[in-house]
């Protein structure tokens, strides 16, 4: 396959980009990342020509795949005509907004930014502000963007900055404990209850692989916070408007948050992101309220009318039976490829989002799990399956980046850049691409 643009695109581009790319993670295919030209339903067309089944899908927000339908194209069009910003509020904004606080659990109020990154950095002020406390719990290996109150390593006893720039005594506000470990928890809880504003986390670690939660984990999250005083915070940026449909995650896991973060699907591919939740907490962002929070681009109006437009015509149409229904397909067809060849590997995922994690020990998945890890007590490797960062961070990371992903794509198959990120089906899939990706994992493992 020849990548020869590609190649001539990175290196101009490492004379004008730090690394060559925009957001790290786009630098982390060897030898060089593939320079994408245009999108097809579900697939993309790189700068040589080539064509690959697209499971990246601009990592999560293309619920609809790459061809918008004509009425979501319309009004992104119709907006982007009546003129590009205003700095002033605009319907479009309140229509959006009433649509997810129809539909999420856990909204009553929202407030709209521009990256879920920007989206948590805002949640965790409102927590601090609101309750008067410094103190965040968050998850080892989970990801709520480039911020400093997350970029934080180590454990409850030992942490401090996980990039260079952030000082050590702002990283000492953040307590990090390992995903699915109700008793660390706990006892965080009995040592620094007093002063832990929240618990940030993702109601799956969608970003290392594609954790899921124990049973009883996330009501154990939520009974803590709520006698502790402390708000609780769900990252749905990912998840968001994939698992569980129109009402997030958390219908699903039927546990309402206090304050939720969105960003991706909820833009409808353009850059966003949001925060919602209770009233009287959401009240606390000014203008009601002491937390300052602003944005020139924030609700911007073709923004608003893509992800707006996006949800009614998932709303409306078969969208999440159709990549529910693919998805499942993708994880029991690539379970029994792997039971036949990588029986230690664990298929992970769930709705339309999945990933092969390279796990290192235990035998293939029982009939419990076929269509992806649920930490099933039931499943005959029930104690191999990861259940934590750690336990995602210690497979064959590099066998998966460097070894199977490039034959992967030499296949035709695009895959997420790295072992940890997750990979989406979209509206535009057919099952004739799930079945080539099957076909193209079985050749490869």
């Amino acid at each position: 396959m020849n990548r020869e643009t590609s190649r001539e695109l990175y290196d101009r581009s490492l004379d004008v980009l730090v690394g060559g790319v925009n957001s790290t993670v786009r630098a982390a295919p060897q030898p060089y990342p593939t320079f994408v030209q245009s999108g097809d339903g579900g697939h993309v067309i790189d700068a040589d020509g080539n064509r690959y089944i697209d499971w990246v899908m601009g990592l999560g927000p293309l619920l609809l795949g790459h061809d918008l339908p004509q009425p979501v194209t319309a009004a992104i069009q119709r907006r982007a005509s009546d003129g590009p910003l205003f700095g002033t509020p605009t319907e479009i904004e309140v229509e959006h907004a009433e649509f997810v606080a129809r539909h999420v659990p856990s909204v009553e109020l929202l407030r709209f930014v521009n990256s879920g990154t920007e989206a948590t950095v805002s949640a965790v002020r409102l927590a601090r502000g609101y309750t008067g406390r410094n103190k965040i719990v968050v998850m080892q290996g989970g990801y709520h963007g480039a911020q400093e109150s997350t970029l934080v390593e180590g454990d409850a006893d030992h942490r401090g900055p996980s990039s260079a720039g952030i000082p050590p005594a702002f990283a000492q506000h953040t307590i990090p404990v390992p995903f699915n470990d109700a008793d660390a928890v706990t006892e965080v809880f009995e040592t620094h209850g007093d002063d832990i504003a929240a618990v940030l986390v993702e109601p799956i670690l969608a970003n290392k692989g594609i954790v899921e939660p124990v049973a009883g984990y996330h009501e154990t999250l939520r009974d803590l916070t709520h006698d502790h005083g402390a708000l609780l915070i769900w990252d749905e940026v990912i998840t968001g408007f994939r698992v569980g449909g129109l009402g997030c995650a958390q219908s699903e896991f039927d546990i309402t948050p206090d304050v939720t973060t969105f960003g991706k699907i909820i833009g409808g591919g353009f850059p966003v992101g949001a925060i919602g939740g209770r009233t009287d907490v959401m009240e606390e962002f000014t203008p009601t309220g002491d937390v300052f929070q602003a944005g020139t681009f924030s609700g911007h109006p073709v923004t608003m009318a893509a992800g707006l437009e996006t949800l009614q015509y998932a709303a409306e149409n078969d969208v999440y039976e159709h990549v529910n229904r693919l998805g499942g397909r993708l994880r029991e067809g690539l379970a029994a490829v792997v039971a036949e060849h990588a029986p230690a590997y664990t298929v992970v995922g769930r709705d339309s989002m999945f990933k092969v994690v390279f796990t290192r020990d235990g035998d293939a998945q029982s009939g419990a799990c076929t269509g992806g890890c649920r930490q099933d007590p039931d499943c005959e490797r029930h104690a191999a399956c990861p259940k934590t960062g750690a336990d995602v961070g210690d497979a064959a990371v590099q066998r998966w980046n460097r070894v199977f992903r490039p034959q992967l794509l030499d296949a035709g198959v695009l895959l997420s850049q790295n072992q940890f990120e997750s990979q989406f089906v979209s509206y535009g899939h057919t099952e004739a691409d799930v079945d080539e990706t099957i076909e193209a994992y079985r050749n490869a493992l």
